[in-house]
């Protein structure tokens, strides 16, 4: 294959999959293209849906309707396009999504590659500006690949097909991992035993406020995170008659609020709260019986996530209390802390230079937020393997998660290169 009809069809795939993004464990397009992808590459196994991850590990599943939804949405989208196989959404139903392609080639390590495939559930820009909306494939669904996880899934296929055509020897895995956004599919495919046999494992992520052209051969820094919902429950009376019968459960979600922001930092690094979503009461007049608080903690490490969260209970209760209220905590879907090693960082530091299109390598950057790609990266580095996440830089017009985020494609192609050669290195090492 050229490179140029090899950069058109990596930019045709990416439009496809941005035209048509899906949000966490409704990605049923989105699997049945990548699957259509993998077996034109040609692969010795392929596992599909429940047979790519742990079902029982699955996070932030949405209710039977919404699954159904874009289910019907997938079907629809299948049978319009040509040589494509709708019943491989049979597999799939029930919110049961991603793949793990497999190639066999002789003696030498196992190395996998992990990219995530879930969009965001925001409405994408329109446009002159906008270039998905000015070149015909913003999405028209009500979700948005606001992240580049599009981008994330084109590389990967990129990369499987030059590693088949390469002489690489040993095996390669390819993890297209589901709903990353929700922090809901990285333990579900950790926990799959797809990863038992895994030596050495590459993560990546395109943009990250990294230019086209920039490499970063070791991301750092990830928070560990949870998901947190507080639940508080008083007692409702007329507002105007009679305030003091009532037990305001919006007066305990105040309270809970500000000593949420107010919980000490800790000496052994950072770490962060946020009540994203509040909600409580029904009425002006009414003495509010219900409030409920939605946030998030992080930590630089898992344990620091840990103390917030017991910090976070010990507010939540208190301030129920202060107010006559009963409170319970119910702690969500959750991503550890990881690092990069050295090892990994130093072989695609090493390829990237040698590669068209780039222009400058970082060695490590920090990530400043969260991501469940850490749940692979430790289940491979406690096996005994070695692990590393790398920054695949692009310009973006918006940033990540917002209705203007872009890639620039040109990055494609880089992203395929050096992520192919660091493979190939790294089995010859």
């Amino acid at each position: 294959m050229s490179t140029l009809s090899e950069r058109d069809r990596l930019v045709e795939l990416r439009r496809d999959l941005h035209r048509r993004p899906e949000p966490a464990w409704c990605e049923f397009y989105t699997t049945a293209r990548i699957v259509e992808e993998i077996e034109r590459i040609g692969v010795d196994d392929l596992y599909v849906g429940p047979d790519a991850i742990d079902a029982d590990s699955r996070s932030a599943v949405p209710d039977d309707a919404e699954l159904e939804r874009w289910h019907a949405q997938a079907e629809a989208a299948l049978a319009e396009r040509e040589g494509s196989d709708p019943s491989i959404l049979d597999q799939l139903r029930g919110g049961t999504t991603g793949a793990v392609a497999v190639l066999e080639r002789g003696e030498g390590p196992t190395i996998g590659l992990r990219v995530d495939i879930d969009a965001l559930p925001r409405e994408e820009a329109d446009g002159a500006d906008h270039h998905p909306a000015a070149e015909g494939f913003r999405s028209i669904h009500d979700a948005m690949h606001a992240c580049g996880h599009d981008a994330h899934a084109t590389i990967g296929l990129g990369v499987l097909e030059r590693i088949a055509d390469s002489d690489f020897s040993g095996t390669f895995k390819l993890f297209f991992q589901p709903a990353e956004e929700v922090i809901g599919g990285g333990k579900a495919m950790a926990n799959s035993g797809h990863l038992d046999d895994v030596d050495y494992l590459l993560a990546m992520h395109i943009g990250l406020d990294h230019p086209t052209g920039e490499i970063v051969a070791g991301i750092d820094d990830f928070l560990a995170v949870s998901h947190l919902t507080a639940e508080f429950r008083g007692e409702s009376a007329h507002a105007g008659a009679n305030p003091e019968r009532g037990r305001n459960a919006n007066q305990a979600l105040a309270a809970a609020v500000q000593n949420l922001y107010a919980i000490p930092r800790h000496a052994d690094g950072g770490t962060r709260v946020n009540a994203g979503r509040i909600e409580g009461g029904s009425a002006s007049n009414i003495i509010a019986e219900r409030a409920t608080i939605e946030g998030e903690v992080r930590g630089e490490t898992s344990e620091l996530r840990d103390y917030v969260i017991a910090e976070a209970e010990r507010v939540i209760e208190n301030a129920a209390g202060m107010y006559d209220c009963e409170s319970e905590l119910h702690v969500g879907p959750s991503a550890p802390s990881a690092e990069s090693d050295q090892a990994l960082v130093d072989a695609v530091a090493a390829v990237a230079p040698g590669v068209a299109g780039v222009e400058q390598v970082v060695e490590r950057a920090p990530l400043g937020g969260s991501e469940d790609a850490t749940y692979l990266m430790r289940e491979v580095q406690e096996n005994g393997g070695l692990a590393a996440y790398v920054g695949v830089g692009t310009d973006h017009p918006g940033g990540h998660h917002t209705a203007t985020f872009d890639v620039d494609e040109e990055s494609l192609q880089i992203g395929v290169d050096v992520l192919a050669d660091a493979v190939e290195r790294i089995a010859e090492t």
